[in-house]
C-alpha cells in the first residue's frame, strides 16, 4: 500500500461510481491495536461483501483523508484512511494505520465478491 494521493484516489473512486459493487468495511479500536492507560472497550465494526451502487465519491482532507459515498438514500464514509492499493482492475483497497502502522480502519470496493477466506 502507498500513501494516498488524493487526485489518485479520486480518479480511483470515479471507476467504480454507477455500478454495483462489494463493499468491505472495519473499523476497529482494539482488535489490532493495543489499548492506551485509559481501559477502554474496543469497539469494532465489520461489513463485508456488502452490495453498494453509489453516484458520488469525494476525498475529503489533508490526511488522514475522510472517503464518502453518496448513494440515493444516504453516505457511507470512512475517517483517518491513510494508504491505498489497487489490485489489478476489480478492487480498490484503502487503509488508515495508527502511528505503529496498526490497522484502524479499512474501507474497500470490488466488482467482484471478497473471497471469504481472506
Amino acid at each position: 500500500m502507498t500513501p494516498i494521493d488524493k487526485t489518485e484516489l479520486q480518479q480511483e473512486l470515479a471507476r467504480f461510481r454507477g455500478h454495483d459493487v462489494y463493499l468491505h468495511f472495519e473499523t476497529t479500536t482494539g482488535t489490532y491495536t493495543a489499548l492506551g492507560p485509559e481501559k477502554t472497550f474496543p469497539v469494532v465494526a465489520f461489513v463485508r461483501n456488502a452490495k453498494v451502487r453509489f453516484e458520488r465519491g469525494s476525498v475529503r482532507g489533508v490526511g488522514p483523508y475522510r472517503v464518502g459515498l453518496k448513494m440515493d438514500d444516504g453516505w457511507i464514509y470512512g475517517d483517518g484512511l491513510t494508504h491505498t492499493a489497487r489490485h489489478g482492475d476489480d478492487a480498490l483497497l484503502m487503509a488508515g494505520y495508527d502511528d505503529s502502522g496498526r490497522l484502524r480502519i479499512g474501507l474497500q470496493l470490488s466488482f467482484v465478491p471478497f473471497r471469504e477466506d481472506a
